[in-house]
């Protein structure tokens, strides 16, 4: 049975101890960070499978710590603040995080929301058997790699992105709607979540688009949702 690895990052220390028992429970190793400069120390010495980031950090806060750290790598990020503000929000999901959580917070949520991230992540992909590959002109999905390219070219997305672009793809033409494409996602029911799926929307088109604002493959249906072009 694999063992993750979650990476804690938290000015508090009471804060890091609480998460880390929570976590050790669950039979999860915890590694431990006190800012986004640690982090970074930390990603690269250890394998590490999910990161619990909070926004508001000396010296590096989570938002410039999340930002450098999508620059190189698509390891889920579940950010956390006493802040509970839509901008805030809307600010870690537009640098690459996969989710939000707002302190204080029940202990059992972010146990799920950690469990259902390491999930998608680890497992996305392994139940599709021989590699399959999807190519709608020039875009390509390889389900087996967890990699999509444009016209041959690496596109970095985070774990969230993918799996929106690859429900897409695998139903190239389809048209989804917003309240569709988060429960498909997410795996949670849609509540307010208008601005979390845009943001994801706007960010991928901002990677997989020549001119985002004149998209080629990710099409909006207006007043309906968003599909792939086959």
């Amino acid at each position: 049975m694999e063992t993750y690895q979650v990476l804690v990052v938290d000015d508090e220390k009471e804060i890091r101890d609480a998460i880390e028992i929570y976590l050790k429970n669950e039979g999860i190793t915890v590694i431990k960070a006190k800012d986004g400069i640690e982090a970074i120390e930390k990603l690269n010495e250890h394998t590490i499978h999910l990161i619990i980031l909070d926004i508001m950090m000396p010296r590096q806060d989570g938002i410039s710590t999340a930002f450098k750290i999508r620059e190189e790598k698509n390891i889920p990020i579940i950010m956390l603040s006493a802040k509970s503000e839509d901008m805030d929000k809307i600010l870690g999901l537009q640098v690459g995080a996969d989710d939000y959580v707002t302190k204080p917070f029940n202990p059992l949520e972010l146990i799920a929301r950690v469990k259902s991230q390491l999930r998608r992540y680890v497992t996305l992909g392994t139940f599709e058997g021989r590699k399959q590959v999807i190519d709608l002109n020039g875009l390509t999905l390889d389900t087996a790699a967890k990699e999509i390219r444009v016209n041959g070219d690496i596109v970095k997305l985070t774990p969230i992105e993918y799996r929106i672009v690859e429900m897409l793809m695998k139903n190239a033409g389809h048209v989804f709607s917003i309240h569709e494409i988060y429960e498909r996602v997410w795996k949670e029911p849609y509540i307010n979540a208008e601005n979390t799926v845009a943001v994801h929307i706007r960010k991928i088109r901002e990677k997989i688009e020549i001119d985002p604002k004149n998209p080629r493959y990710l099409k909006v249906v207006w007043g309906i949702g968003y599909k792939i072009e086959k």
